[in-house]
């Protein structure tokens, strides 16, 4: 029955994350703690999957060409070597991964925070950009390529914490550093760095212990057909209600996870 749990979980994540483009780590995680599993197994877990999912999402961009591998590389120069160290220091510096569950959970509610910010003010932050002239953005526009390195710093540290970033708070930064870019290629950018990112957080956590392979066979089964059938099922749903919902949900896990 617990199998069946997870299957029925991992396919109402991916029809989620098909309908409304949120990345199934701020969804996937806190599912996983709700069903009592410790926050080092849930997050483990959840970066591998989503490496996984979101693969094949990489593979269809990079053959549209809306993917920016330039913008990929310097993210993915910040961001992969400090997932790694970060990987390091929880080996390295706390005796078992019961002595940072707490610092999981806070990161984890923190990042769900901001991820649930971004949703909501997505098209302000879309619309400001756009039309700021300010020293400030010529200021981003003059250092954008050395901004994006210091972000995918950021990423690199929080996505490893927490396995949530990768996706709407990724996307963010693209907005913000790259006003100029096609949303199609923010998303297909973010997506191509968001890949080996999960994936080196993953296989660190794997090599801490921290993955459950049960578990991530049933949430691969139920979620891999659901993102496709979510996805065909997004062009007819209105998009504009269902984000608000989603990102007043994780504004509400978010609380709950980093201050209580």
């Amino acid at each position: 029955m617990d199998l069946l749990l997870y299957i029925l979980s991992g396919a109402a994540v991916g029809l989620a994350v098909g309908l409304t483009g949120v990345g199934g780590g701020s969804l996937m995680t806190p599912i996983l703690l709700l069903f009592g599993f410790p926050p080092h197994i849930a997050i483990g877990t959840d970066l591998l999957y989503a490496s996984i999912t979101k693969a094949s999402g990489v593979i269809a961009h990079h053959k549209q060409k809306t993917v920016d591998w330039k913008i990929t590389g310097y993210l993915a120069l910040g961001s992969l070597p400090v997932s790694a160290v970060t990987v390091w220091l929880l080996a390295n510096y706390f005796p078992s991964p019961e002595s940072y569950a707490d610092l999981l959970t806070h990161s984890l509610g923190t990042m769900l925070i901001l991820t649930a910010g971004v949703l909501l003010l997505k098209s302000r932050i879309k619309t400001l950009h756009n039309t700021d002239d300010s020293p400030v953005r010529r200021f981003l526009e003059q250092h954008k390529y050395h901004f994006s390195l210091v972000m995918g710093m950021l990423l690199g540290f929080c996505v490893t914490l927490s396995s949530v970033g990768a996706g709407a708070f990724g996307a963010a930064i693209l907005l913000i550093l790259f006003p100029a870019l096609s949303a199609i290629r923010i998303i297909g950018t973010d997506l191509a760095h968001a890949v080996p990112l999960t994936l080196i957080a993953g296989v660190g956590h794997m090599f801490l212990g921290n993955v459950d392979y049960q578990l991530l066979a049933a949430l691969l089964i139920g979620s891999l057909p659901a993102i496709h059938l979510g996805t065909k099922l997004g062009s007819r749903l209105p998009n504009r209600i269902l984000q608000p919902i989603l990102s007043s949900m994780l504004l509400g896990l978010g609380i709950k996870y980093a201050f209580f």
